[in-house]
């Protein structure tokens, strides 16, 4: 389960990840379609399962109301001597944005998907460093993007289903969760 990005913040994020690509390093980059806020990552589900796990998660008790979010900045875990993961940050309304991911954890969880052992940590993950090559222009690259800002309005999240394929996963909206107008 994913909240999309609109078009205009997935431009902003190709304009980015196209400076990042100039540093030469050796990443394997995000597919920009595929770029999505996750919530919650079931792995293998049985497709009897999905219609029941939709209908709770638009009838869960105390529904969360739409909220914005703001693309910040960019970076990378664990650190910028030892970049692996190359990160878009979010902030905005977190404190809704964390309500609605411990809601779909509950629900989750009634469906046999226990709750994640670590904290959630929202972010968009941009690419995956595969070598050592350039990292120092990379790391370059990481911190003239820590000014990079867009807003955006959340007002639903969609369940999705993940086909992996050569080149990256491939992603199917099996269903959308709307939030419930300010």
């Amino acid at each position: 389960m994913a909240i999309p990005l609109p078009v205009e913040c997935q431009t902003m994020l190709d304009q980015m990840q196209q400076e990042l690509r100039s540093s030469g390093a050796e990443v394997g980059w995000v597919a920009i379609p595929s770029i999505h806020l996750t919530l919650k990552f079931l792995g293998e589900v049985s497709p009897e399962i999905i219609p029941g796990l939709a209908e709770s998660l638009k009838s869960a008790p105390e529904p969360e109301s739409g909220f914005e979010l703001r693309l910040h900045g960019i970076g990378c875990f664990p650190n910028q001597r030892n970049p692996r993961v190359i990160w878009c940050g979010i902030d905005g309304d977190t404190d809704a944005l964390q309500r609605l991911q411990k809601r779909v954890e509950a629900v989750c969880d009634r469906f046999g998907f226990p709750p994640e052992d670590r904290v959630f940590n929202p972010h968009l993950t941009l690419g995956r460093v595969k070598g050592k090559g350039n990292l120092q222009p990379l790391v370059d690259c990481i911190k003239i993007g820590s000014a990079l800002e867009r807003r955006f309005k959340v007002d639903h999240f969609n369940l999705y289903k993940s086909t992996l394929k050569p080149k990256g996963a491939v992603y199917a909206i099996l269903d959308t969760i709307g939030l419930h107008e300010n």
